[in-house]
Parts: structure tokens; C-alpha cells; sequence
């Protein structure tokens, strides 16, 4: 799924300066509203301009611009065009194109990157590919309870600059007439690590920290009967990959990941939808260190990126939406994350057993807050819109191209 967690609505702006737009319209023949479907679909070069505005409280205030691309046969564009003039949600249930988006942005605190991706799919949506790769710097805070001796609120914080690189890339194959699929992962990124704590600089590069090549290999499992990969009314999904991380394929540390996420849409009645979605994350690895940013973190509307880090994290959330007409839809939501971490401490009292002594800590936090989207494309389903989400300690506005949550 393309997913611009970070953009704005006030791409519909730009579409006056772009040279190609005098050649399309902008008014969708059926219900007489603004819709850029055939823009996208008419233009050799047409694509959806996306300025990012980014609000994310873990790297401050920024910017840029973005660009979503959709390829299609003339076959495809007549499928997908002759359908959508006979309903509202015609043409938005049919195989997604293949697309392409690319994006550059950059924050207030020098936080930027600079990223592109495809996605294609094959016979009939029997196989799919998904590749992309980016560039940046990133300056993030991280958080330490140090197993559960501070609370929460008072975890000690200290800064860290990350020079990255990343690729990665992912084909799935259908397992014949169901809505399963099953393939392979691959990732691969370098990275320089600093902070301007000078113990903790020092004590990155005396644990190699301070820079990492990584590699991965992994398998993936997915399901998937939503009706709109852009913006799903209803239907389920399921995503499951199992990682490697091993120095024999050009990793500098050992360590295996899970991540699963699931996602459900049931429509209530003709207006509304109530939506589930539920993550479980987990890192494992015999090394006493790893990169302060390779643990899984709560990721919820509201909650600032890596605030919140465990060997185990969980989260569940549910999002009532209204649609109030079939551009218009309102939404509000609520979500909890739960961490865990098992620490090893050094005991001297118990050293006449074992020295060494293990200890859990967790935290759970929660957010909520309210949204709406609007569906710039109709005939591929394609909904834009902003999300403005609230917890104990923070609260920041998202703006989304293509996510139902």
C-alpha cells in the first residue's frame, strides 16, 4: 500500500501551475465534484503532486513535495473509466495499478530524506512486487528507563544523528484462488551513528555502534480481501515477515525480527464503518547491543516516533468512520501500545547461583483523536486527508494520501 503518513491536502493548490493540467478536468462527470482521476489517467506524465507537511513530534516541523504516479494499460484506463461512470465506487474495486511514487522532505530540527518506491503486480494480482530505497539524516531523541528503574515520564533522553542509506525489496505469489500470499524480503542498510552526549558517543563507538552495515533476509506472509487497497470499506488484511539479520550475508550484528499487523473494515449499515487494526513487533539476539534505534517502537497517531521502544511491542486500535457522502468522510479514533523489555543486571548478592539476573519491565500508553479524508480519485478510490491525534504528553496532525488508519 502507498502510504504518505506525512502529506497534505493542500496539494489540490498546486494543481493550477502544472503546465500538463490544462489538458485534464478536474470535475468527475458523474457527481460534478472536484476529482483529479482523469488527470491522472489522461496525462503521459499526469501524477498526484503531494506538498508534505510534517508535524511529527519526534523530528519537529518540515516540509517538501512528493509525487504518486499511476501506469496503466489503455485497456486498464478503459476498464477502470467505464466503471466509474456507472457508480460512485466503480472502478476503485479493481486490481490497483502499478505505481510509483517518489518524495523529499526535511524537518526544522535538520532531519531530511530523499525516497522513491514501486509497486507492480502480474497475472491477474498473482504476483506482486514492491522495491524502494532512500537517503537521509535524521536527528531523533531516544528514551531509556534502563530496565524499568525510571518511569516512564522520567526516562533519561539523549540525542542521536543517523546518516542512512536503505533499500529494500519484496515479491509475494499467490497461493492459487484464495486471498493468501506467500514470498520473500529482502533489506539492506548503512548507517553513522552519533550523539552530542559525549558518553553516550563514546560509548557508541566503543560498541561498534557508531557504524552499521545491515542486511536481511526474511519471508512474508500476507492476507488480503480488503475491497480498496487505497481506502477500504470493508474487507481483512494480514501481514506477517519473519527477518534475519546474520553477519554471513552482510549484517555487522545477529538478530532476528517478527512483525505482524492486521487490519479489519466492517461496514455498519449505509453510513458507517468501524475499523480494527492490531500490531505485535519483536527483536531477538544474543548480542548485548544493538543500534539504539533497531528495538520496535509504538507507532500511534499522537505519540512521537522511538518515544516508546521494548524487545516486545503491541499495539490495537479502532477507528469509527462516517461517511457523509462519497467524498467526505469523518472519523474518529483510539489506540493503546504496550512495550516490554527483559534486562540483565548484575546481582553480587546472588552471585552464589548466578550472577546475573534477568528483569521485566512494561509501559503502556494510549491516543486518540479525529479525522477526515476526501476522495481526490474516485475511479481508483484514492482518498486524501488529516488526522489530528492527542496523547498524555503530546499531540501533533498527520496528513495522509492513501491509508485507511
Amino acid at each position: 500500500m502507498t502510504n504518505f503518513r506525512h502529506t497534505s491536502f493542500a496539494a489540490l493548490l498546486s494543481l493550477s501551475v502544472l503546465p500538463s493540467a490544462a489538458f485534464a478536468s478536474f470535475t468527475d462527470p458523474v457527481d460534478g465534484r472536484f476529482d483529479m482521476g482523469d488527470y491522472l489517467a489522461d496525462n503521459a506524465y499526469g501524477f498526484l503532486p503531494v506538498p508534505i507537511i510534517i508535524t511529527e513530534p519526534a523530528v519537529g516541523y518540515g516540509g517538501g513535495v512528493a509525487g504518486l504516479f499511476l501506469h496503466e494499460t489503455d485497456e486498464e484506463k478503459e476498464t477502470r473509466q467505464r466503471l466509474a461512470k456507472e457508480s460512485l465506487d466503480g472502478g476503485a474495486q479493481l486490481i490497483p495499478p502499478a505505481m510509483t511514487a517518489v518524495a523529499a522532505a526535511g524537518t526544522e530540527n535538520g532531519t531530511w530524506v530523499i525516497a522513491a518506491g514501486h509497486r507492480r503486480t502480474w497475472k491477474e494480482d498473482s504476483i506482486r512486487y514492491m522495491g524502494g530505497g532512500a537517503i537521509g539524516h535524521a536527528n531523533i531523541d531516544i528514551y531509556n528507563d534502563f530496565g524499568g528503574l525510571l518511569p516512564p515520564d522520567k526516562a533519561f533522553k539523549f540525542d542521536t544523528e543517523t546518516d542512512f542509506a536503505v533499500l529494500l525489496q519484496q515479491i509475494q505469489f499467490r497461493l492459487p484462488n484464495t486471498n493468501w500470499l506467500l514470498g520473500a524480503k529482502q533489506t539492506w542498510s548503512k548507517s553513522t551513528l552519533e550523539s552530542s552526549n559525549g558518553v553516550i558517543d563514546k560509548t557508541l563507538q566503543f560498541m561498534d555502534l557508531d557504524e552499521t552495515n545491515n542486511s536481511g533476509l526474511g519471508l512474508v506472509l500476507e492476507y488480503d480481501s480488503r475491497d480498496n487497497m487505497f481506502f477500504p470499506t470493508k474487507g481483512y488484511s494480514l501481514n506477517a515477515d519473519y527477518m534475519w539479520h546474520r553477519k554471513e550475508i552482510g549484517a555487522d550484528h545477529d538478530y532476528d525480527t517478527l512483525s505482524i499487523e492486521g487490519q479489519a473494515f466492517v461496514p455498519i449499515g449505509e453510513k458507517w464503518i468501524i475499523a480494527f487494526a492490531g500490531s505485535y513487533d519483536s527483536i531477538s539476539s544474543d548480542e548485548t547491543m544493538l543500534t539504539p534505534t533497531s528495538n520496535p517502537y509504538i507507532d500511534l497517531r499522537g505519540i512521537s516516533s522511538f518515544r516508546y521502544q521494548g524487545d516486545q511491542v503491541a499495539t490495537a486500535q479502532t477507528q469509527l468512520m462516517y461517511r457523509i457522502d462519497n467524498r467526505w468522510t469523518i472519523l474518529g479514533f483510539y489506540g493503546v501500545g504496550h512495550t516490554r523489555n527483559e534486562t540483565t543486571g548484575f546481582d553480587l548478592g546472588g552471585c552464589l547461583s548466578n550472577c546475573f539476573t534477568s528483569k521485566t519491565s512494561s509501559t503502556t500508553v494510549d491516543a486518540y483523536g479525529a479525522g477526515f479524508r476526501y476522495q481526490i480519485a474516485r475511479r481508483y478510490g484514492l482518498h486524501m486527508g488529516v488526522d489530528l491525534g492527542f496523547s498524555d504528553e503530546e499531540q501533533a496532525l498527520y496528513f495522509t494520501v492513501g491509508t485507511g488508519f
